[in-house]
């Protein structure tokens, strides 16, 4: 379909007309740089200059043309229907220090814990085509990394580049819920749901976890969170029985925080427990939102634009002819 995107600037057509109108005029004085021909029309008794007929119709069709293209002329191809399903999906990650406790079988060797959730994460993201995910760091404090969004290889590249220590040290779950909160209630049609992945408890940030609890109930945000980290049994030596085991994880306040919001707490023990969770994630119902639609545009203001540009240039070549005539 053609149109023109603004279609007020064909207002503009008799604005030479107008000003050779109201444009004094000395007595008795030939008329050698004028407007485009409609000079002719306005003028008040006063000596003009003979033109001849084609120039003067050469002058009205480039001024057309001009305004023509200022009008944004465009054509406006069939609606393409966006898709219209999906889940709005915000994904907290722990980077605290203890995520580098290397008690995480992955192809065959140990590794650590964050890296393990980097290559099951990113399959997860990669089969979210129609979702939308963002992508929540956090440690002594929560940032956002990434809002919601489609790309979701944007995501996974920010996920894949996140580092241990980028954030500090500590486990700020509560700041971390608390982000996910505000950032999904910029959303007025979601169904809202964050997935929270740790391997600790809460020992820092300005929120404690049962305070964004609260927040997150009232928004009515639907919590999975994960426990990452073996039972323990991967290093028996003596710097191994503290705090970086898998025991350190706060069962309770995680699973408390997904059965107030309607979600589930799992235990990813390995890289197997991961993957079982994310293929349950995927029965989540999506939402289903207004159809939207879009229709390419194709600009054509350049095609006037150019035609004028080639009258300009013949008008100039017929004034040189005729100068040239003369001379000679």
């Amino acid at each position: 379909m053609f149109e023109f995107e603004w279609p007020l600037a064909f207002l503009l057509l008799p604005l030479p007309w107008l000003i050779a109108k109201v444009k004094p005029q000395p007595a008795k004085a030939l008329q050698k740089i004028r407007m485009p021909s409609y000079a002719t029309l306005g003028g008040k008794g006063t000596e003009v200059q003979p033109i001849s007929t084609a120039k003067s119709w050469l002058e009205i069709l480039i001024w057309i043309l001009l305004v023509t293209a200022l009008s944004n002329p465009s054509w406006l191809d069939e609606p393409i229907t966006l898709p219209s399903e999906g889940r709005d999906i915000m994904l907290a990650v722990d980077l605290s220090h203890s995520m580098a406790e290397e008690d995480m079988e992955y192809n065959g060797r140990y590794v650590d814990r964050l890296s393990v959730v980097k290559a099951v994460l990113g399959d997860f993201i990669e089969e979210r085509q129609g979702d939308r995910l963002g992508l929540i760091l956090f440690a002594d404090t929560a940032f956002l990394q990434t809002p919601l969004t489609r790309d979701i290889n944007t995501v996974s590249q920010m996920l894949q580049e996140s580092q241990i220590g980028l954030v500090g040290r500590a486990t700020a779950i509560g700041d971390a819920l608390g982000l996910a909160v505000k950032r999904f209630s910029q959303k007025e049609e979601s169904n809202r749901i964050l997935i929270l992945l740790t391997d600790g408890r809460n020992t820092a940030g300005n929120l404690e976890p049962d305070e964004a609890l609260i927040l997150a109930r009232e928004e009515g945000i639907k919590v999975y969170t994960v426990g990452v980290g073996s039972d323990g049994r991967r290093n028996l030596g003596f710097f191994s029985m503290g705090g970086m085991g898998g025991n350190s994880i706060d069962e309770q306040t995680l699973t408390h925080i997904a059965d107030e919001t309607g979600g589930k707490y799992f235990r990813a023990k390995n890289v197997q427990g991961l993957q079982q969770i994310y293929a349950e994630l995927d029965n989540l119902e999506p939402i289903t939102e207004e159809d939207e639609t879009f229709r390419p545009k194709l600009a054509l203001f350049y095609i006037p634009l150019l035609v004028a540009a080639a009258l300009w240039a013949l008008a100039i070549l017929m004034r040189t002819a005729k100068q040239w005539r003369r001379e000679k």
